[in-house]
């Protein structure tokens, strides 16, 4: 039985009911590649798009920039050829002065651009997310 009998292959949500060592585990049952970013210690959109940038393995010229990480959720995996699907797990996001609400928002919109790439690739991506 699937974990995402309810999930559309390709969406951004809050990760509510699901927890991340089942998501992992679902991930490893589709043969897709699990993302995870804990952004609990981050307070500034640089240091939001650091750990994302480390926990994905980006380049080492990632900018961290909206952008950056929009090209990188896309481009360079497109360019490796087939993919199997993906299951993003973003935790803690913050609710800081310097990552306020419009910041985790565009950063959503940049996950959910990709989503929507990939749909069009019929590959799935899948992200969860969680604020502090």
């Amino acid at each position: 039985m699937s974990l995402f009998k309810t999930v559309p292959p390709n969406v951004v949500q809050s990760i509510r009911a699901f927890r991340v060592t089942d998501l992992q585990e679902e991930a490893a049952r589709l043969g897709q590649h699990f993302l995870y970013a804990y952004c609990a210690e981050a307070t500034t959109k640089q240091q939001v798009l650091a750990i994302i940038a480390g926990a994905f393995h980006f380049p080492r010229h990632f900018g961290k920039n909206f952008d950056a990480l929009g090209d990188c959720l896309t481009d360079l995996t497109h360019k490796a050829g087939q993919q199997p699907g993906f299951i993003v797990v973003i935790e803690q996001l913050p609710n800081t002065q310097k990552f306020d609400k419009e910041a985790r928002e565009t950063l959503l919109d940049v996950f959910r651009d990709a989503a929507d790439f990939w749909a069009d690739k019929k590959v799935a991506f899948r992200v969860f997310y969680s604020f502090q």
